[in-house]
């Protein structure tokens, strides 16, 4: 591998957030407790300078695939969208936090380097044009993750989520070595080409290749949460800090959405017929565990973790229909979703104060008195979750729906649609209890600016995206 100059240009978001990351961890050892907020204003600055990077870059390069590193770094349309994606919500995540970090004695430099080296990470997956950069990425993400969890030293529910979530995530991260590990076996490379061909010559005959793709979709759904290996994501979001919660609800799918393109698609087309079957049985236990399990729960926090769960087999249908569109959909999907979490668990950030987490449903009650500007931007995240037109959730579940029955697997689509209306439910519950039901406490909500314009945006992009969606769409065709 020959190291070019202009590879560092392709790799200038990436370049970015470690250099924003660094100077926050060198920065926060000579800042006094009161000037902590230094870190969120050059954690801001970089996030800013990572998004027009990422525009730069693109502009550049034109939708011309474009490779670094001896080809194991990929810059493409998807990888732009997707980075600027996960720019944003780390950029909201960081305008909810203040206050909830502030006022539990965690506003530490800390905290900013591991969401961004956490973030650098994402960058990484979404760019890997092989298996051991994506596994790189993966790693920085998973440790980071780890830690974030137990951010809260004094919370016993938060070491025992971190400490489940690292059992669980090295079983994972194992099995999806072993696959790589046999994937590598049977066709000598670890890049996602050379593996596409020799699996294109090989196919179902090796053996290996199928052991190695069976541990791969295991690791991959393990990332994601999908059922049956979802067992994590309830523990961990009930027990994590509601900005942690907020990080790991929203920008780590995006990155298991293009482990899952890059590894599936990009590496072994050649068996898409055997990992499509596989992704059915995925998404049709996600659906319906998912949404019928979130109905039986009071943690609003557990409720949202069984919603991911749903919504991870949406995103499946549309990568199992292997074709262009169905891509598109899933990748629309997942950036959606992303939006999606980081408003629900933004406004639960907003109403917890000191010595309160807001994780239960009651504590939702009433807050459309409370505050109403807050109250209707939870309404629309909720409505846009349960895919209420014209929000652009009831689009994203649409084109997935049609991209399912263009391959004529219209049942899987109608089991789809009942899990939907089941898991409508739970979400037209929590706008009951905050128009419908008296208010339980009567604490102060978050008023700050940052939070208030973090809220505003992510509520209004669901109206503004379900009504305007060709945009985006069109950026997402655009990547297949």
């Amino acid at each position: 591998m020959r190291f070019q100059a202009i590879d560092l240009f392709t790799l200038l978001p990436e370049l970015v957030v470690l250099i924003t990351a660094c100077v926050v961890l060198i920065v926060d050892l000579y800042l006094p407790q009161e000037r902590k907020d230094v870190n969120q204003l050059i954690s801001f600055a970089g996030l800013g300078i990572a998004i027009a990077a990422v525009g730069v870059v693109g502009l550049a390069w034109g939708p011309m695939p474009t490779y670094a590193f001896g080809d194991a770094f990929v810059r493409d349309p998807m990888s732009d969208l997707l980075k600027g994606a996960v720019l944003v919500v780390t950029l909201l995540a960081f305008a909810y936090s203040a206050r909830y970090m502030r006022e539990r004695d965690m506003w530490v430099g800390e905290f900013h380097v591991l969401v961004l080296f956490a973030l650098l990470g994402i960058l990484i997956m979404i760019s890997a044009n092989g298996f051991l950069v994506m596994y790189l990425g993966l790693e920085l993400l998973a440790l980071c993750l780890y830690a974030l969890v137990a951010f809260n030293r004094d919370s016993s529910t938060g070491a025992e989520a971190a400490m489940k979530y690292f059992v669980l995530g090295a079983l994972g991260s194992g099995m999806l070595l072993y696959g790589i590990s046999m994937l590598y076996g049977a066709t000598g490379a670890l890049g996602f080409a050379p593996v596409a061909e020799a699996v294109a010559i090989q196919g179902m005959e090796n053996r290996f290749l199928v052991f190695g793709l069976v541990f791969v979709i295991i690791g991959i759904a393990f990332k994601f949460g999908a059922v049956p290996f979802h067992m994590w994501i309830p523990d961990v979001y009930q027990g994590a800090p509601g900005p942690v919660a907020l990080f790991l609800s929203s920008a780590p799918k995006v990155a298991a959405f293009a482990m899952a393109v890059r590894i599936l698609v990009d590496g072994l087309p050649g068996l898409a017929s055997e990992w499509s079957e596989i992704l059915v049985i995925l998404s049709v236990l996600s659906l319906a565990i998912g949404n019928v399990v979130a109905i039986a729960q009071s943690n609003i926090k557990r409720m949202l973790g069984y919603s991911t769960i749903s919504h991870v087999g949406f995103i499946f249908l549309g990568l199992l229909a292997g074709t262009p569109d169905g891509y598109a959909a899933a990748m629309f999907y997942a950036v959606v979703y992303a939006l999606m979490a980081a408003g629900a668990f933004g406004v639960l950030v907003m109403i917890s104060h000191q010595g309160f987490e807001a994780e239960n449903l009651d504590d939702l009650k009433g807050l459309g008195e409370r505050d109403p500007w807050l109250a209707a931007m939870m309404t629309l995240v909720m409505f846009s979750m349960a895919g209420v037109p014209p929000l652009v959730g009831f689009m994203a579940k649409l084109l997935v729906l049609q991209a399912v029955i263009d391959i004529g697997l219209v049942w899987l689509a109608i089991v789809a649609v009942v899990f939907s209306i089941v898991g409508a439910f739970y979400y037209l519950r929590v706008v009951k209890m905050i128009y419908f039901d008296k208010p339980e406490l009567d604490a102060a909500v978050d008023g700050s600016r940052d939070a208030r314009i973090a809220v505003s945006v992510n509520g209004l992009s669901m109206l503004v995206l379900g009504m305007f969606p060709a945009t985006l769409l069109a950026l997402c065709e655009a990547a297949f």
